[in-house]
């Protein structure tokens, strides 16, 4: 039915990248709906826009994948981290943020190795979003 015309390895950090973007989008999602019970109306639109911008990068990654001929898997949502506090809720979020910046930090590092232009960009796009979100939860975090 596909064929598949990528590097194996770039195949795995696409399916490893849907797996997260997806759990992010469930992480937020609950968030936001954890905040809204605590009376933080503001704070639950701010978890309810991360999700849906979350919800971009794994219908760009699907789309990815099924350009390289390849029927996209998210192998395994994350369990979703909650907290007691707004502050806890964050420091979960960034930690999260930055493992998937390591993430795509190392598919690009693959890609430039591997001479793959391609997949280079639209890594280095992502990664650069993934740090844009962990740039503003630093900011956040400081002004609690």
């Amino acid at each position: 039915m596909f064929h598949i015309n990528a590097d194996e390895r770039v195949l795995g950090y696409l399916g490893r990248a849907l797996s997260l973007e997806l759990s992010a989008v469930q992480l937020y999602s609950t968030q936001a709906m954890l905040v809204a019970s605590w009376g933080l109306a503001d704070v639950a639109e701010k978890f309810r826009a991360e999700s849906k911008e979350e919800m971009g990068h794994a219908e760009r990654i699907i789309s990815r994948m099924l350009a390289l001929g390849v029927a996209p898997n998210a192998s395994q949502l994350r369990p979703v981290s909650l907290g007691q506090t707004l502050h806890e809720l964050l420091q979960h979020d960034l930690a999260f943020e930055r493992e998937l910046i390591g993430l795509y930090g190392a598919a690009t590092s693959h890609c430039e190795k591997s001479g793959d232009k391609d997949s280079r960009l639209f890594f280095e796009a992502l990664l650069s979003e993934e740090r844009t979100h962990e740039k503003d939860l630093l900011q956040w975090i400081e002004t609690l």
